[in-house]
Protein backbone atom coordinates (compact mmCIF):
# COMPACT_ATOMS: atom_id res chain seq x y z
CA UNK A 1 0.00 0.00 0.00
CA UNK A 2 1.66 3.86 -0.58
CA UNK A 3 2.17 4.93 2.56
CA UNK A 4 0.79 8.44 1.33
CA UNK A 5 -2.12 9.32 -0.85
CA UNK A 6 -1.80 11.49 -4.20
CA UNK A 7 -4.46 14.84 -4.92
CA UNK A 8 -7.09 12.97 -7.05
CA UNK A 9 -9.88 15.66 -7.26
CA UNK A 10 -12.90 14.79 -9.25
CA UNK A 11 -15.81 17.51 -9.80
CA UNK A 12 -19.14 18.00 -10.37
CA UNK A 13 -21.50 21.14 -10.10
CA UNK A 14 -20.49 24.77 -10.68
CA UNK A 15 -16.64 25.36 -11.68
CA UNK A 16 -14.79 27.06 -8.92
CA UNK A 17 -13.92 29.91 -10.42
CA UNK A 18 -18.11 30.40 -10.92
CA UNK A 19 -19.52 28.28 -7.59
CA UNK A 20 -20.61 30.90 -4.71
CA UNK A 21 -19.74 28.11 -2.79
CA UNK A 22 -18.07 24.94 -2.20
CA UNK A 23 -19.05 20.98 -0.94
CA UNK A 24 -16.01 18.93 -0.35
CA UNK A 25 -17.29 14.96 -0.06
CA UNK A 26 -15.28 11.83 1.38
CA UNK A 27 -16.54 8.71 0.43
CA UNK A 28 -15.86 5.95 2.62
CA UNK A 29 -13.71 2.85 2.64
CA UNK A 30 -13.89 0.64 -0.55
CA UNK A 31 -15.45 3.29 -2.75
CA UNK A 32 -14.58 5.82 -5.19
CA UNK A 33 -14.76 9.80 -5.51
CA UNK A 34 -18.18 9.62 -8.44
CA UNK A 35 -19.98 7.37 -5.88
CA UNK A 36 -20.30 10.18 -3.05
CA UNK A 37 -20.65 12.70 -5.36
CA UNK A 38 -23.19 10.78 -7.22
CA UNK A 39 -25.41 11.68 -3.78
CA UNK A 40 -25.42 15.26 -4.60
CA UNK A 41 -28.34 14.73 -6.39
CA UNK A 42 -30.51 14.00 -3.74
CA UNK A 43 -30.03 17.51 -2.26
CA UNK A 44 -31.05 20.22 -4.90
CA UNK A 45 -28.18 22.27 -4.58
CA UNK A 46 -27.62 25.46 -6.62
CA UNK A 47 -24.38 27.59 -7.29
CA UNK A 48 -22.47 24.29 -5.45
CA UNK A 49 -18.77 23.35 -6.96
CA UNK A 50 -18.30 19.91 -5.60
CA UNK A 51 -15.47 18.31 -5.01
CA UNK A 52 -14.49 15.00 -3.90
CA UNK A 53 -11.05 13.58 -3.41
CA UNK A 54 -9.87 10.20 -4.24
CA UNK A 55 -8.47 7.80 -1.67
CA UNK A 56 -5.74 6.35 -3.24
CA UNK A 57 -6.44 2.24 -2.80
CA UNK A 58 -9.96 3.32 -1.98
CA UNK A 59 -9.31 3.73 1.50
CA UNK A 60 -7.86 6.48 3.60
CA UNK A 61 -6.38 4.93 6.35
CA UNK A 62 -6.06 0.88 6.60
CA UNK A 63 -7.52 0.05 9.91
CA UNK A 64 -10.65 0.63 12.06
CA UNK A 65 -11.05 4.06 13.27
CA UNK A 66 -11.12 3.31 16.92
CA UNK A 67 -8.21 1.35 16.56
CA UNK A 68 -4.74 3.34 18.09
CA UNK A 69 -3.95 6.34 16.08
CA UNK A 70 -0.45 5.26 15.18
CA UNK A 71 -1.83 2.15 13.80
CA UNK A 72 -3.59 4.24 11.58
CA UNK A 73 -0.11 6.54 10.49
CA UNK A 74 0.78 7.63 8.05
CA UNK A 75 -1.92 7.30 5.95
CA UNK A 76 -3.94 9.14 8.33
CA UNK A 77 -2.10 12.22 8.58
CA UNK A 78 -1.77 11.95 4.70
CA UNK A 79 -5.76 12.27 4.03
CA UNK A 80 -5.87 14.90 6.53
CA UNK A 81 -3.57 17.04 4.20
CA UNK A 82 -5.46 16.01 1.07
CA UNK A 83 -8.43 17.30 2.81
CA UNK A 84 -6.19 20.27 3.79
CA UNK A 85 -5.04 21.25 0.13
CA UNK A 86 -9.17 20.58 -0.96
CA UNK A 87 -9.37 24.04 1.02
CA UNK A 88 -6.52 25.42 -0.03
CA UNK A 89 -7.32 24.90 -3.37
CA UNK A 90 -11.32 25.95 -2.92
CA UNK A 91 -9.94 28.91 -1.06
CA UNK A 92 -7.54 29.90 -3.71
CA UNK A 93 -10.38 30.15 -6.01
CA UNK A 94 -12.16 33.24 -3.98
CA UNK A 95 -14.64 31.09 -1.68
CA UNK A 96 -14.28 31.84 1.88
CA UNK A 97 -13.93 29.37 4.34
CA UNK A 98 -17.41 29.81 5.71
CA UNK A 99 -18.86 29.07 2.33
CA UNK A 100 -17.21 25.44 2.54
CA UNK A 101 -19.17 23.33 3.47
CA UNK A 102 -18.02 18.91 4.29
CA UNK A 103 -19.85 16.06 3.83
CA UNK A 104 -18.29 12.37 4.35
CA UNK A 105 -19.85 8.88 4.75
CA UNK A 106 -18.06 6.61 7.45
CA UNK A 107 -14.56 6.03 6.79
CA UNK A 108 -15.28 9.75 4.79
CA UNK A 109 -17.16 10.89 8.09
CA UNK A 110 -14.54 10.09 10.50
CA UNK A 111 -12.26 11.97 8.53
CA UNK A 112 -14.51 14.97 7.97
CA UNK A 113 -15.14 15.39 11.67
CA UNK A 114 -11.46 15.13 12.25
CA UNK A 115 -10.33 17.03 9.73
CA UNK A 116 -12.59 19.79 10.60
CA UNK A 117 -11.97 19.49 14.38
CA UNK A 118 -8.07 20.21 13.89
CA UNK A 119 -8.95 23.18 12.20
CA UNK A 120 -12.01 24.60 13.69
CA UNK A 121 -13.21 27.80 12.15
CA UNK A 122 -16.72 29.16 10.54
CA UNK A 123 -17.64 26.98 7.95
CA UNK A 124 -20.63 26.65 5.96
CA UNK A 125 -21.99 23.51 7.37
CA UNK A 126 -20.62 19.69 8.26
CA UNK A 127 -22.11 16.44 7.44
CA UNK A 128 -21.21 13.40 8.80
CA UNK A 129 -23.17 10.21 8.21
CA UNK A 130 -22.12 7.61 10.68
CA UNK A 131 -18.74 8.67 11.76
CA UNK A 132 -16.99 10.08 14.77
CA UNK A 133 -13.19 11.49 15.71
CA UNK A 134 -10.51 9.32 14.93
CA UNK A 135 -8.25 7.06 17.74
CA UNK A 136 -8.41 4.27 20.40
CA UNK A 137 -9.73 7.47 22.28
CA UNK A 138 -10.80 11.00 21.28
CA UNK A 139 -7.40 13.40 22.43
CA UNK A 140 -8.96 17.04 23.40
CA UNK A 141 -5.52 18.40 22.70
CA UNK A 142 -5.62 17.89 19.08
CA UNK A 143 -8.19 19.74 18.00
CA UNK A 144 -8.00 23.40 18.04
CA UNK A 145 -10.29 26.66 16.99
CA UNK A 146 -13.57 27.83 17.14
CA UNK A 147 -16.47 27.06 14.51
CA UNK A 148 -18.46 30.02 15.42
CA UNK A 149 -21.54 28.61 15.49
CA UNK A 150 -21.37 26.57 12.48
CA UNK A 151 -23.98 23.91 11.76
CA UNK A 152 -22.88 20.29 12.25
CA UNK A 153 -25.16 17.24 11.79
CA UNK A 154 -24.22 13.81 13.25
CA UNK A 155 -26.27 10.91 12.19
CA UNK A 156 -25.97 7.55 13.03
CA UNK A 157 -27.50 3.97 13.16
CA UNK A 158 -28.25 2.03 16.58
CA UNK A 159 -26.53 -0.36 16.73
CA UNK A 160 -24.07 -0.04 13.79
CA UNK A 161 -21.27 -2.45 12.77
CA UNK A 162 -18.80 -0.40 12.36
CA UNK A 163 -19.09 2.95 14.14
CA UNK A 164 -20.37 2.91 18.25
CA UNK A 165 -23.25 4.93 18.89
CA UNK A 166 -21.27 6.35 21.94
CA UNK A 167 -18.23 7.28 19.51
CA UNK A 168 -20.75 9.55 17.87
CA UNK A 169 -22.32 11.12 20.48
CA UNK A 170 -18.91 11.82 22.34
CA UNK A 171 -17.54 13.23 19.24
CA UNK A 172 -20.87 16.07 19.15
CA UNK A 173 -19.59 17.02 22.89
CA UNK A 174 -16.18 17.99 21.72
CA UNK A 175 -17.68 19.96 18.26
CA UNK A 176 -20.53 21.66 21.30
CA UNK A 177 -17.77 22.37 23.66
CA UNK A 178 -16.16 24.59 20.22
CA UNK A 179 -18.97 26.47 19.66
CA UNK A 180 -20.54 24.51 17.09
CA UNK A 181 -24.07 24.19 16.64
CA UNK A 182 -24.18 20.55 16.64
CA UNK A 183 -27.60 18.60 15.83
CA UNK A 184 -27.73 14.72 16.37
CA UNK A 185 -29.95 11.81 14.68
CA UNK A 186 -29.93 8.13 16.04
CA UNK A 187 -31.94 5.79 13.93
CA UNK A 188 -32.68 2.71 15.42
CA UNK A 189 -31.68 -0.51 13.59
CA UNK A 190 -30.22 1.95 9.95
CA UNK A 191 -27.87 -0.19 8.28
CA UNK A 192 -24.84 1.38 7.59
CA UNK A 193 -25.85 3.30 4.77
CA UNK A 194 -27.49 6.64 3.50
CA UNK A 195 -30.63 7.03 4.32
CA UNK A 196 -33.28 9.01 2.60
CA UNK A 197 -34.49 10.29 5.95
CA UNK A 198 -30.85 11.50 6.86
CA UNK A 199 -30.10 13.49 3.54
CA UNK A 200 -34.04 15.31 4.10
CA UNK A 201 -32.69 16.13 7.47
CA UNK A 202 -29.09 17.22 6.17
CA UNK A 203 -31.64 19.61 3.77
CA UNK A 204 -33.43 20.96 6.49
CA UNK A 205 -30.42 21.25 9.46
CA UNK A 206 -27.52 22.03 6.98
CA UNK A 207 -28.23 22.82 3.69
CA UNK A 208 -31.05 25.37 4.22
CA UNK A 209 -31.80 27.51 1.01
Amino acid sequence: MDLKHRLDLKFEGVSLEQAEKALIMLHGRGSTAEDILSLSRHFGLTGFALIAPQATNHTWYPYSFIAPTEENEPWLASAVEVVGKTVEKIMDAGIAAENIYFLGFSQGACLTLEYTARNARRYGGIVAFTGGLIGDEIDPSIYKGDFEQTPVLLSTGDPDAHVPVDRVMASAEIFKGMNASVTEKVYQGKSHSISINEVEHAKKVIFVK
